[in-house]
């Protein structure tokens, strides 16, 4: 009884509860194998500087329109499509690396959208925009952040092989006849429309938590690709359930109490991870000194 009354009730009683967890359970199923292939490709960073990259955007659309989900939600694609082709461009065209022409235009994107809300906004407008409020999700917000995890798991679920070869050998892609350059722009642009999903719910600054922790975490369990996505949506389920509740009984800020617990669950796969978890590695080494 107990059980029911603190992990279930708060989901049979309240509909933003439901809506809540029906929007995390979307964000992770969609983005969670986008933060695979992040990790996979080392891009994990640039997805961080995608994620702030949305701001501007954002931000403008909110002082114009208010809490409009179409502006905003433009708006922010737009802003996050301009930084990855930017930065896509610089890298390109100069000596600079990819982790850092994304660093450039992130945080030129980052201060610019925080100057437009400080200087036009509030403080209010300000937290409302970098932090979310994933409990106040409505069926709006819910059918936009569903409609996105379809469209990206299906774009997905096309482009999957070639994705895999593009990560670990472009050069054999472009021998069969790929297009490694959209492969990786369409990619990114998945990144982007993940992210501007997540911010529905989770704000810019947590957005990409939800995708990348259980990504990552999922690749000290497993070394074959399928099951890493599989396992990182698992634990992106178990990160939004937890982190809901502990916001509902705790009065915990419902992103940051997400992202925590997807971080929580990433120290775990850290220590005791079969693939590559340092309790693992210490018992190993501590069996062949023997």
């Amino acid at each position: 009884m107990m059980l029911y009354e603190y992990a279930l009730q708060p989901f049979v009683d309240y509909g933003f509860m439901r809506r809540a967890l029906a929007a995390c359970a979307a964000l992770a199923v969609g983005g969670a194998p986008l933060g695979v292939f992040l990790v996979l490709r080392r891009m994990a960073l640039a997805g961080d500087a995608m994620s702030h990259a949305i701001l501007p955007g954002v931000s403008l659309a909110f002082l114009c329109f208010g809490l409009s989900l179409e502006a905003m939600t433009l708006g922010g694609l737009l802003a996050g499509l301009a930084v990855a082709f930017a930065a896509g461009a610089v890298t390109r065209l100069t000596p600079l690396k990819e982790d850092a022409s994304f660093t450039g235009t992130y945080l030129l994107s980052l201060a610019a959208g925080v100057l437009i809300i400080s200087v036009h906004g509030s403080s209010i407008d300000l937290m409302h925009v970098l932090f979310g409020n994933v409990l106040a999700v409505g069926r709006e917000s819910l059918l936009l952040v569903t409609s996105i995890a379809t469209v990206s798991l299906l774009t997905l679920a096309a482009m999957y092989r070639s994705l895999i070869v593009e990560c670990f050998d472009p050069g054999y892609l472009r021998a069969a006849g790929g297009n490694g350059a959209a492969m990786h722009q369409l990619f990114l642009g998945l990144v982007v429309l993940n992210l501007v999903a997540a911010f529905q719910a989770l704000g810019t600054l947590m957005a990409l938590g939800i995708m990348v922790l259980p990504a990552i975490a999922s690749r000290l369990w497993s070394r074959d690709i399928d099951g890493a996505i599989a396992l990182s949506i698992f634990f992106g389920l178990c990160s939004a359930t937890i982190g809901l509740l502990l916001s509902y009984h705790y009065g915990l800020p419902s992103g940051p109490a997400i992202v925590l617990v997807a971080g929580l669950l990433y120290v775990i796969s850290v220590l005791f991870g079969r693939q590559g978890g340092i309790a693992g590695r210490f018992f190993r080494e501590r069996h062949y000194a023997a």
